[in-house]
């Protein structure tokens, strides 16, 4: 009987422009609720953009990592190219994340960095205790090197140039949106008062009579 061959999983091909159409969110409204934010906030909840580019995230050793970088780097490209800020900042933002995420298990065995049980009740409205860090755990060579594949990676895309005048430029036009809804919201508030108004006026004859 031949001897089994272990299976080795593959990496992904290099993402192509079909799946990620641009821009994927066509509502002013829903663009405008994107928030560039601190770090990755945000990577996990605003879609399309998080269902299109989480299949892409893999972090789990030196050349998956390659792999999964190379991909959403060249999602960022293509974002960019089309024009497409919120995505491109996404596709940054899992770049960014396979860093941060693959750090934290090279410092910590199992990824786990925080002690859930406790409260730290120094800081200024709690938070979470951090667990200390690994002096050395089975994978943490490996988890570092990939870290710092996703680390070279993510200071390329925020060194882009059209990047960084593409997140002007959209920060700009959401200050302004930002201005605009807040009149809308105003009048709305105002037009409310009135009609209450009105209406404590409209009781206050009735029971007059």
């Amino acid at each position: 009987m031949a001897p089994r061959t272990k299976k080795t999983k593959s990496p992904s091909p290099p993402v192509s422009s079909e799946p990620l159409p641009t821009p994927a969110v066509t509502s002013t409204p829903l663009r405008m609720s994107y928030r560039i934010a601190r770090g990755e906030v945000g990577v996990l909840s605003f879609e399309p953009y998080k269902s299109l580019l989480l299949p892409l995230w893999r972090f789990r050793t030196v050349p998956i990592a390659t792999a999964s970088s190379l991909d959403l780097k060249a999602a960022f490209d293509s974002y960019i190219s089309r024009g497409d800020f919120v995505g491109a900042d996404m596709a940054r933002k899992f770049i960014q994340m396979g860093y941060t995420r693959a750090r934290r298990y090279a410092n910590h065995k199992g990824g786990k960095k925080y002690d859930r049980s406790e409260r730290v009740v120094e800081r200024e409205g709690g938070g979470r205790k951090e667990l200390p860090r690994s002096e050395g755990h089975e994978g943490m060579e490996e988890k570092a090197k990939a870290a710092e594949v996703f680390r070279l990676v993510w200071r390329e895309c925020a060194a882009d140039q059209r990047y960084v005048e593409m997140r002007k430029a959209f920060q700009k036009e959401q200050k302004e949106w930002d201005k605009t809804q807040k009149g809308v919201k105003a009048e709305a508030e105002e037009e409310i008062k009135e009609e209450v108004k009105t209406e404590l006026g409209i009781k206050v004859e009735d029971s007059a009579d």
